[in-house]
Order: C-alpha cells, then structure tokens, then sequence
C-alpha cells in the first residue's frame, strides 16, 4: 500500500458534457491523467469498495458533498470520489446522490487502485476486485497524508469505515486532527 510519495501514473477513461454531440446523450470520451487531476492542485480523494452500496450512498460520499465549501476553503481545489465503477455508474451514482461539488472519478479497470496497493478481492460479496476505502491529501501529486482503513485485506468479512470519513479529512486539514486514530464507528458491509 503507497502511504507516502507520488501518486502512481495513470490514466482515467472520463465522460464529459459537450453539447456539440448534440442528442439525448452529448457526452464524449475523455481521458484524464494523473497529471491532469493532480498537477500544481491540492486535492483530496476519497476511494470506496462501489457506487450505490449503503455506507458509500448514505454516509461516505454525501458527508464529502456535505463539507466540500469548508474543505475548499480550507485551501483544496477539487474533491473527488474514486471507485472501481465505470464512468456512467459512477455518473448516475453521482446524480442519484446529488454530488454537485464533489468529481466522480471511474477507475473501471483498477488500475490506479491497483498501483496504490489498494486493490483488494471482495468476492466474498460478489463485488469481485475493488478499492479499499481510504481518503488521502495529494498536494502537486505527492501524497501529503494517507487515511487507510483498519483490517485490509482480502475477503474482509466487514467494510471497516472510522477514519477515511469527511469529518476525519477536515480535521486534517484544519490542523485539528486528533492524536490517534479517530474513535470506531460501528463496520458496515457495504
């Protein structure tokens, strides 16, 4: 698992609005690099197990939502949500739940999630291979600070979810992270 360095290269099959597609549907292919995401920004990332599982839908991504104009004005540029999801799961997600702020960032084929080191089998739910959850601070593409959830590993029977919360990330950023690992919320499947 990377914890410290430069996130790894990578690049993100995108779908953006472009009107002259024309249409019910005018969105177009666009890839995004690292580079592109990361270069001369501060940006948190927040990376979950799946779009519309319940701790991801009812707590994870909208809490960031939730927090996204303190984070930005806590000096971060863009906020963005990562999965292994396909870009018009992670769009139609992302619109169920109401993300206006908060960037929907596919990682369909896992690798960015592979080369963090956080690309774990969830077969014991049927997800097949998905994101560990985590949250991270990445400043010009250099990891400032990593929050892994506890127990990683493969065909972890629980979705553990203490500290890769929005609430913990702010914290952080505010210079009032408390010493230690944030207190236990209950694990959730999911």
């Amino acid at each position: 698992m990377i914890s410290e360095g430069r996130v790894p290269h990578t690049v993100f099959k995108t779908r953006v609005r472009d009107e002259s597609v024309g249409g019910d549907n005018p969105y177009r292919w666009e890839d995004k690099s690292t580079d592109d995401i990361f270069a001369g920004k501060k940006v948190v990332v927040f990376s979950l197990p799946g779009a519309f599982t319940p701790t991801c839908s009812s707590n994870h991504l909208p809490r960031y939502e939730e927090l996204y104009d303190e984070m930005k004005a806590a000096g971060v540029d863009d906020v963005y949500c990562l999965s292994v999801n396909d870009a018009f799961v992670m769009f139609q997600w992302g619109k169920q739940i109401g993300a206006n702020n908060v960037k929907m960032l596919p990682d369909g084929n896992g690798e960015f999630t592979r080369k963090m080191g956080m690309l774990v089998d969830k077969s014991n739910l049927g997800f097949g291979m998905r994101s560990w959850r985590y949250s991270m601070l990445v400043n010009d593409g250099k990891i400032e600070k990593l929050f892994a959830e506890p127990d990683f590993g493969d065909v972890c029977p629980t979705d553990p979810f203490e500290v890769s919360d929005a609430d913990t990330m702010l914290a952080y950023l505010k210079g009032t992270e408390p010493q230690g690992v944030s207190a236990p919320r209950k694990a959730f499947v999911g």
